[in-house]
């Protein structure tokens, strides 16, 4: 190479888009490397530096430590495998940051208190395991020991939340909020309260869900505007009874059950289900001016 074709340190700087200090530190940490000296004993930089120069500088930005930036153009490392553990390491970095500002964002708009942060915190870093066994015990404690475990395996496994490897944040609030449901004494006394209704009219054949039964017998009444205190109510309602009970339907009236499923359906990337308060209101109001 001609010395008329190198570069003195300011201007290979000022080509690189850096500063003359951080060429000349580049320099004595042997990352940039001179190609020779001028007579009067300047460094001398040729194309090969600048384009060092421009790989420092985008791997750099993409947050790869200079050690590392060293090894990769000495040959010691291939950049695809540095490339692929910084990503690796990035994606844990986005995962953790995408749960506190989960956690932030629920905070925020609730108005928690430290402890329910604390709460809410714990909740969102647990592990895959810890979540499967929180859960676990959860629907142990609501269909566990009913004598029909036929009848509940298939809603069991409707009901358990699976959340993806790389959730969206909204998909972690929901997880928090519904593991905190899940944990919640009076919520699972009420689910328990309404699957021993169903498993004590078990009879070996599944059969529709409460839910389902009522959103289609009262769907018409409904759509039909059919007052619930009037004659014409009975045979609706004689129709929902001979599938459950009273106090089945009064199980379907806590809140709690469906604000779980559509959390559920949140975590799971699922379509929202329908409600089935409205039929399930219609209903109850019919059988108390009966």
């Amino acid at each position: 190479m001609e010395e008329d074709t190198w570069w003195g340190i300011g201007e290979l700087a000022r080509r690189g888009g850096v500063s003359v200090k951080t060429v000349r530190y580049y320099s004595d940490e042997g990352i940039v490397r001179p190609a020779g000296r001028s007579a009067a004993g300047y460094r001398l930089y040729g194309a090969d530096a600048l384009a060092r120069l421009a790989l420092v500088r985008t791997l750099r930005d993409l947050g790869i430590d200079l050690p590392t930036i060293r090894r990769v153009l000495d040959r010691e490392v291939s950049l695809p495998e540095v490339a692929a553990a910084h990503a690796e390491a990035l994606a844990v970095q986005i995962s953790a940051l995408r749960l506190r500002r989960a956690v932030l964002t629920a905070v925020a708009s609730r108005g928690s208190t430290p402890e329910e942060t604390e709460l809410m915190h714990r909740l969102a870093r647990l592990s895959e395991n810890e979540r499967r066994l929180l859960v676990g015990d959860f629907l142990d404690s609501v269909f566990g020991g009913l004598g029909a475990e036929p009848l509940f395996a298939g809603v069991r496994r409707s009901m358990t939340p699976e959340l993806p490897d790389d959730p969206e944040p909204e998909q972690i609030r929901a997880w928090v909020e519904l593991a905190e449901l899940c944990q919640d004494p009076g919520f699972r006394s009420s689910l328990r309260k309404a699957v021993e209704g169903v498993a004590a009219g078990f009879r070996g054949v599944p059969r529709p869900g409460v839910a389902a039964v009522v959103r289609e017998l009262v769907g018409p009444a409904l759509d039909a505007g059919v007052d619930p205190l009037s004659p014409e109510a009975e045979p609706f309602v004689r129709g929902v009874l001979d599938h459950c009970t009273e106090e089945q339907l009064h199980g379907l009236v806590d809140p709690r059950r469906e604000r779980y499923l559509r959390l559920l359906a949140v975590v799971n990337g699922w379509v929202p289900p329908e409600s089935c308060a409205p039929a399930v209101e219609w209903t109850l109001r019919a059988l108390a001016a009966a």
